[in-house]
């Protein structure tokens, strides 16, 4: 079975405050725009829906209103998309075509690949840690969510740099390489953007 990583640069603090907010004209705009992406939503997870989960847009209306957080607690999924439904609205898409699909340990061996070029500020696996939902967004399994912050990301991108400086070039696989430098261009991302940081949810 195949996952994938979903990246987005982003104001981390301004998009967490977005839940609990009531802000219900942003339920109402993301209704009247992602309309359809809604109706797709709820047509793929129409069994579970019928079985007690809330809708797309009602897990939305309930992330942004701070609850109510209704429904069986292995449905607790459609709060976490609602998450990263938000993420995307505020958020820009980053390149994840290194890691999306990935099987198996792709993230742990993108992170030594890191750790071998002397970035330890950031860590591709903690993207995919399951503590990573703005509280109180419950989680069950999946999506999973992490976050670097925009201090983190300049820290990688500073051991980046000195790796370079040093003429530290470890011997890596070509596809870790390319994970990496796709990796780079994130913090790259955030480095141009005054206190954005990088959002990844895994799914």
């Amino acid at each position: 079975m195949s996952s994938s990583l979903s990246v987005y640069l982003l104001d981390i603090e301004a998009t967490r405050a977005l839940v609990g907010s009531g802000d219900e004209g942003l339920v109402e705009a993301v209704r009247g725009g992602f309309g359809r992406e809604l109706a797709a939503d709820d047509e793929w997870f129409s069994s579970e829906i019928a079985d007690g989960a809330p809708t797309a847009l009602e897990a939305l209306r309930a992330v942004v209103n701070g609850g109510p957080f209704t429904g069986p607690g292995q449905y607790a999924f459609q709060y976490g998309y609602a998450y990263k439904r938000l993420c995307s609205l505020t958020g820009s898409f980053l390149d994840n075509s290194s890691f999306s699909p990935f099987r198996g340990a792709w993230l742990e061996m993108v992170d030594e690949g890191l750790r071998a070029l002397r970035i330890t500020a950031v860590s591709v696996a903690e993207l995919g840690y399951y503590d990573g939902l703005p509280k109180p967004i419950p989680h069950y399994e999946l999506p999973r969510c992490g976050e670097w912050t925009h201090e983190e990301c300049l820290a990688a991108l500073e051991q980046f740099e000195q790796t370079k400086r040093d003429g530290h070039a470890p011997p890596l696989e070509p596809e870790v390489v390319e994970a990496v430098m796709d990796v780079i261009g994130w913090l790259r991302g955030a480095q141009a953007r005054p206190g954005f940081g990088v959002v990844g949810f895994v799914s």
